[in-house]
């Protein structure tokens, strides 16, 4: 069958193939039999309905769907509606965070037995997941270069036997979080064991939960002190979008580019 899948926004894990496409019919149709859009974040609901309108126009079966719809989790298939590399090992999580979604979208952690090979990892909490999976897991990569850990490593779960795994893999970037102040301990203690440099760890930090842009300035500062690249994520909850001020936006866009971040913290005299 041949699918037109097609995504309100790019993201840095859509797909980049020929039968991939970003927002409205292009002038030229490829030939499809069905066309689904696929809607990630709830604040794109409204345009991927829109989107499913439009490409109704000139194919027969048009589908909505994804994370945002409550889409079932239901397999996972190379490169359709994440780009070429992207895989999970496991979905869901164990843990109940209020800011986060993937409980209540997911459920549960549960391990996929047989998952494809990729070398990014989306998964959203691996270290979760039993010895032997992860060891399954880390045999596969070895096989990989340019390796992404960008799900999200849960720093509590980094023992030095899981560093020591990472270190051992072609590790282009690993991806940890600090969403609270009480975070940052053991995130420093999980980045003082992984041993890498700073510009292959980053931090999810989430911003305005509860916070001021002092106190977000505060810890995105630790965090970059302990040795990674921190990540700003503004806050959006599930029932609505949030438009922040242009401070906020400022304030989080300076801290989700490297460059950006090193150029602030020499400002602030950090070596």
């Amino acid at each position: 069958m041949k699918l037109v899948r097609v995504f309100p926004r790019r993201t840095s894990l859509t797909p980049t193939d020929s039968m991939s496409f970003i927002g409205d019919p292009p002038a030229i149709l490829p030939e499809a039999d069905e066309v689904h859009v696929s809607v990630t974040f709830t604040w794109d609901i409204n345009e991927g309905h829109l989107l499913k309108r439009l490409w109704g126009n000139h194919y027969p079966v048009v589908r909505i769907g994804g994370p945002a719809m409550g889409s079932t989790v239901n397999g996972f298939t190379p490169g359709l509606y994440l780009r070429d590399g992207v895989t999970f090992t496991s979905r869901g999580c164990n843990n109940e965070c209020p800011w986060c979604l993937v409980p209540q979208r997911e459920g549960k952690l549960a391990e996929i037995a047989a998952f494809e090979t990729g070398n990014t990892i989306q998964d959203n909490n691996l270290l979760q997941c039993s010895r032997a999976h992860l060891d399954k897991v880390f045999t596969m990569l070895r096989t990989q270069h340019m390796i992404y850990l960008s799900g999200g490593i849960d720093a509590r779960l980094v023992t030095e036997n899981i560093a020591d795994d990472i270190r051992g893999l072609r590790i282009r970037q690993i991806f940890l979080a600090c969403d609270t102040d009480s975070a940052l301990p053991v995130l420093e203690r999980a980045i003082r064991r992984l041993q890498l440099p700073r510009f292959k760890v980053r931090c999810y930090v989430l911003l305005a939960f509860g916070t001021t842009i002092e106190q977000c300035e505060e810890r995105l500062q630790r965090v970059w002190r302990a040795g990674a690249l921190p990540f700003a994520q503004l806050y959006q909850p599930p029932d609505r979008f949030i438009g922040y001020s242009k401070e906020w936006r400022d304030f989080a866009r300076t801290w989700s580019r490297p460059a950006a971040i090193n150029t602030h913290m020499r400002e602030m005299g950090a070596e």
